[in-house]
């Protein structure tokens, strides 16, 4: 170990450095290369313009659960439900890059020997994979989707960098772009053959190589949060929620073009983001291991808790990472699930 690495260490502890170590190595052993991993041209994996899986979730998607939605005709529900699939795959195209520069601002602060430097490009490397692969997927839908809405288009250059000079927020922000996606992909794939066989097989990997970037923003946080001065820690507890109840919008809420296209009513709009006690329920459900997280750190208290209730994002905590939501909490006391250990433990395996 180098003296600048046991400085380091001295600072934030070896069970960082370690999991730091496991995570970089995980990226090295389990990664994926879309041109590699994934067989566009396989019959199997071919995408089809009058698939029923294109038709959205009325559980899961906040659009799908409006009658209005549902009182479509099939093809129309397909062509609505295809042009939103490839627009959040856009949009999450958009937030990766975001992520990437902040993360490269970042890096290049940081001092010789630091093992976080190591990390941040081994994810920077997976996120340049993702835009390829999400790209390549809209490509094949076919739909001329434009992604983030106009405000947030315009901003995440610059979004991006400044994320890089106020870390801590940055993380934040991390965390409030990748988990609604995360939790999204991860529901859809438990209901089983519900999607495209291609944009399916774009989720797994999505999900595999995710979950260490969620894990990763979730350590930084715990070492690095109380290193900050009272102040400073406040701040960053009316931060957080703020960071998720934003993001979540921007990921989550298609542009106007999509209202305009499909003729889609300003009432059932407003129903599905996020009026209606479904699509609340959706919106609150994006989070709880988010609630979790801020629990532990330190930030949840009487005032931020307030705040994560006025922002329609409040809501029961989660026992384990990748824990399914379940509309009745006696369904999952009654389960009996055993706690699964964290994302650095399975990469540890």
């Amino acid at each position: 170990m180098t003296l600048s690495q046991s400085s380091w260490v001295e600072r934030y502890g070896p069970d960082y450095q370690q999991a730091l170590s496991i995570l970089s190595e995980g990226s090295v052993r389990r990664k994926f290369d879309p041109y590699l991993d994934i067989d566009w041209d396989a019959p199997e994996l071919a995408l089809d313009d009058n698939d029923p899986r294109w038709v959205l979730s009325s559980e899961l998607d906040p659009l799908g659960a409006t009658e209005w939605y549902r009182s479509q005709s099939p093809r129309r529900q397909i062509e609505i439900g295809k042009w939103r699939t490839a627009n959040v795959v856009k949009v999450g195209a958009a937030f990766e890059s975001v992520l990437i520069r902040g993360l490269m601002q970042y890096v290049m602060k940081l001092r010789n020997g630091s093992p976080e430097f190591r990390y941040c490009l081994h994810e920077m490397t997976e996120e340049c994979n993702h835009i390829q692969m999400f790209q390549e997927l809209i490509n094949r839908i076919g739909v001329d989707v434009p992604g983030m809405r106009p405000a947030f288009r315009r901003l995440s250059p610059l979004i991006g960098v400044a994320g890089g000079y106020a870390h801590i927020i940055l993380f934040l922000g991390i965390l409030g772009g990748e988990e609604p996606i995360d939790h999204y992909q991860k529901a859809m794939i438990r209901q089983g053959e519900t999607l495209p066989p291609l944009v399916e097989r774009v989720m797994q990997i999505h999900i595999a190589e995710e979950s260490r970037h969620i894990s990763f923003a979730e350590e930084f946080l715990r070492v690095h949060i109380p290193n900050l001065g009272p102040v400073d820690k406040a701040l960053c507890g009316l931060a957080f929620p703020l960071a998720m109840r934003w993001l979540v919008g921007e990921i989550m809420v298609p542009p106007a073009e999509f209202a305009e296209r499909f003729d889609i009513p300003a009432e059932v709009m407003d129903e599905a983001f996020w009026d209606s006690p479904v699509s609340r329920r959706i919106l609150a459900g994006y989070f709880g291991e988010m609630r979790t997280l801020a629990r532990e750190l330190g930030l949840m208290n009487p005032l931020t808790r307030a705040l994560w209730e006025a922002l329609g994002i409040d809501g029961p905590t989660t026992r384990y990472r990748g824990e399914p939501q379940r509309r009745n909490p006696a369904v999952a006391a009654a389960t009996q699930l055993p706690v699964v250990g964290s994302v650095v433990g399975w990469l540890a395996a």
